[in-house]
């Protein structure tokens, strides 16, 4: 059985701005000596093996070396608490990388599954401001650049990434708390991407 997904995400890291990592196809190496990674994905229309998944989130959070691609990444799934037992079931096999798609690429980098839990998560995303709230254990809201010597006020991409999609809209968080999997950060001011998103296998 097929699958299909579309929607908005972003991410949020530690990286100063522009990420090397996500900019250079993790091959070229993150600000800091660790990288600490949020990714949310709200999925406006999706269908996994007949299951229909629209209006769910699901969050990643990693912690990895620098160099990204080497792999030994330490990495956890926030499951939307919304989602009923056949949607998340659907929703980790393909977030988990085992139905193909972008993120059984990853599947090699990850040296440790800290775990997938479920839990109540708010997503707003306005095209421009992108949040997500996951209880106490996240809180980050991202804002797209635009310049002001940008008289389309387009905002600043980058193009060409292929992952999570072609090209993302660069920006930083105005606010970011992350406690969960044992994995506790503080990226306020650090880097984010936000892009549509349309993946199938």
């Amino acid at each position: 059985m097929a699958w299909r997904l579309e929607g908005t995400y972003f991410e949020n890291c530690n990286c100063d701005m522009v990420c090397p990592c996500t900019a250079s196809g993790l091959t070229a190496p993150a600000d800091n000596d660790r990288c600490d990674v949020l990714l949310a994905f709200h999925i406006d229309t999706g269908e996994i093996d007949g299951v229909d998944v629209g209006g769910l989130t699901v969050v990643v959070v990693a912690d990895t070396p620098a160099l990204m691609g080497e792999g030994g990444w330490r990495m956890g799934v926030l499951m939307d608490a919304a989602a009923s037992p056949r949607q998340a079931e659907a929703l980790g096999a393909v977030f988990g990388g085992q139905r193909g798609g972008p993120m059984e690429g990853l599947g090699p980098l990850v040296g440790e599954m800290l775990g997938m839990e479920s839990r109540e998560i708010a997503y707003a995303d306005d095209g421009r401001e992108h949040r997500v709230k996951v209880g106490d254990a996240v809180d980050i809201t991202a804002e797209d650049f635009v310049s002001p010597l940008d008289p389309t006020g387009a905002g600043v991409k980058v193009s060409g990434v292929g992952f999570p999609a072609d090209t993302l809209a660069a920006g930083r968080a105005t606010a970011s708390t992350v406690d969960v999997f044992g994995l506790t950060w503080d990226n306020t001011g650090k880097n984010s991407f936000s892009a549509p998103f349309a993946w199938s296998a």
